[in-house]
């Protein structure tokens, strides 16, 4: 028998909201964060690792798990779950903010977008349709709607078109999702920084009628203040009794306000990518393990934190690997910094519990304040 998806709210402290998505693969704890495993791998980390920080579900990447190894040879080998050791549930975008990345490579019709691949110039063509039957044979447990993002800023009139059209194209994911229990269907909020927009957005999917709610075309430029401007009313125009998925979102204090505002998901590459770049975040805001200060000092990147970064090696010795270009070096500070993101949403979903997250939000920044601890 298949197991239902469905979404729980379990208790809010003013807009802040902490609940459960269940899913036949598991049940992912919001406020969430996803783990970006962009080409079927959490970079620098294996599965198990991940799934050890936390995580409750993963993001994969339709644009370039489409191009290689392709959707097709996935499917063949058993769906994405398997092929990369994931039992989790996995969320995958729709290709629509990858493909936007591209600009002169692509081209942009009501139909959709036909485009030249980064990796070999070879011409693809990626649609609504084409991202849900992508998505299916990846076997997806949350799938993304197709859609189209304007990078910021943007004139109100380009602003407008890009989200009807997104609206438009909406509607034709869900005809081509069909009938799938077990599997959720999100559609996506467009709109820019305008108020306006953004109702006429979510009427739209409303009308339609979607599992979940992303906030799209944020984080592409904008800066943290007009984003937090937008997230003082994007959340609201949303259902309130299905999951709310910002997208793309961020470093610990946009996540943060994104929480206060009422989101509930969240993914974003920067843990993984700055552990690969010699850069580890903390309590106390973000260490860079390069600098030569770290040469002699015995202690952990962060006293406190249980991860195995800091429970078995010295800032002396992740400065020696990262100096050195060693693998251990991507590989012990993405885990600490994964393990730190998760740390950060199970006091955040802890807090909203016990109704005290404003006291939170100001320990949080209080602490980010004061910033890392003096060398020895």
């Amino acid at each position: 028998m298949t197991v239902s998806s469905s979404f729980a709210l379990h208790a809010t402290d003013g807009s802040a909201r902490t609940g459960a998505i269940t899913t036949p693969r598991g049940t992912i704890r919001t406020p969430a964060f996803m783990p970006v495993g962009t080409a079927a791998t959490v970079k620098a980390m294996m599965p198990e690792s991940v799934a050890a920080t936390g995580a409750d579900i993963l993001l994969g990447n339709t644009y370039h798990l489409m191009l290689r190894p392709t959707a097709e040879r996935i499917d063949r080998l058993g769906g994405l779950h398997r092929f990369m050791n994931w039992d989790k549930p996995i969320l995958t975008d729709s290709g629509g903010f990858q493909v936007m990345s591209l600009a002169d490579l692509r081209k942009l019709t009501e139909k959709g977008v036909t485009f030249k691949s980064h990796i070999d110039g070879s011409k693809h063509e990626l649609t609504p349709e084409r991202s849900m039957e992508i998505q299916r044979l990846l076997g997806s447990d949350i799938v993304m709607c197709f859609d189209e993002c304007p990078a910021l800023p943007a004139n109100r009139d380009r602003i407008a078109e890009s989200m009807r059209l997104s609206m438009r194209w909406a509607e034709r994911s869900k005809d081509a999702f069909g009938d799938r229990p077990g599997h959720m269907l999100f559609g996506i909020q467009q709109g820019g920084l305008e108020q306006d927009f953004r109702e006429e957005s979510a009427e739209a999917l409303k009308a339609v009628g979607f599992d979940g709610y992303a906030i799209g075309g944020l984080a592409v430029g904008e800066g943290q203040e007009a984003m937090f401007g937008c997230l003082d009313f994007a959340p609201s125009q949303l259902p309130e009794d299905r999951p709310r998925y910002l997208m793309g979102v961020g470093k610990p204090d946009d996540i943060v306000g994104a929480v206060k505002r009422g989101v509930d998901m969240m993914d974003c590459v920067l843990p993984s990518r700055s552990g690969r770049t010699g850069q580890a975040w903390t309590r106390r805001g973000q260490v860079n393990i390069k600098n030569a200060r770290h040469q002699d000092d015995p202690r952990p990147l962060d006293e406190d934190c249980t991860c195995p970064a800091c429970r078995n090696y010295s800032r002396a010795y992740l400065h020696h690997v990262f100096r050195a270009q060693e693998m251990i070096s991507g590989m012990l500070l993405t885990w600490h910094n994964l393990h730190y993101y998760q740390e950060l949403m199970q006091g955040m979903r802890d807090a909203i519990t016990e109704g005290r997250f404003a006291t939170f939000e100001v320990q949080f920044h209080a602490q980010r304040a004061e910033g890392d601890i003096e060398p020895l």
